[in-house]
């Protein structure tokens, strides 16, 4: 369980640990101690309070790149796009009962996406026809699957061999050629076009 809240974090991790599925490994908070726990706990998932947080990313872009798939618990449908660009593989509102947080903790570890239907709505918006998109080259279509399994341009640098530079200009040129203003929403577009698999 994380939030920068302790007493958010502690009654999650009680209303979880009622559920049968589910084992409450530890709590931490969105810094330095998350990822500490991370490493000597090694949680299959990570149910993170956002709460009314800003600059959440980073956060949960560190907990992407260690292996730790994260859901997120939003206030707002406005804090979707950056939960789900920063690399939550699972997007819940912070008043999803216990049950539908197990789920999505669940799906999120076997490496599925969880997406509550209204939060999901915001990240989807009518597309360009598949055929007046711009083709994408096969390095952006690399590029673009790293990109829907979460990880950062560093994590997708590293992965790809090339420096972190041209990570950020393959990001710019895939966001253009799908016509999206987000990572999420490129993420999303691809995944409606066929391009990539949630």
């Amino acid at each position: 369980m994380v939030s920068a809240d302790p007493l958010a974090r502690g009654g999650l991790a009680a209303l979880l640990a009622a559920e049968p599925s589910v084992v409450v490994a530890g709590e931490a908070a969105p810094d330095g101690a998350f990822r500490g726990a991370a490493q000597a706990l090694a949680p299959d998932a990570a149910a993170w309070d956002v709460g009314a947080s800003e600059g959440f990313g980073e956060p949960i872009g560190a907990a992407a790149e260690a292996g730790v798939p994260v859901v997120a618990l939003l206030t707002s449908p406005g804090q979707a796009r950056e939960a789900i660009g920063a690399g939550a593989r699972g997007i819940l509102p912070r008043s999803a009962p216990a049950l539908r947080i197990a789920g999505a903790l669940r799906a999120v570890a076997e490496g599925l996406w969880a997406l509550d239907a209204q939060l999901g709505e915001t990240l989807l918006h009518p597309l360009p026809a598949a055929e007046t998109l711009e083709r994408l080259t096969p390095r952006e279509m690399e590029f673009l699957a790293l990109l829907a399994e979460g990880l950062s341009n560093r994590a997708i640098a590293d992965r790809l061999g090339i420096s972190e530079r041209t990570a950020k200009f393959h990001a710019s040129s895939v966001l253009a050629k799908l016509g999206a203003e987000s990572r999420a929403e490129a993420i999303v577009r691809a995944a409606r076009l066929g391009l990539v698999a949630l």
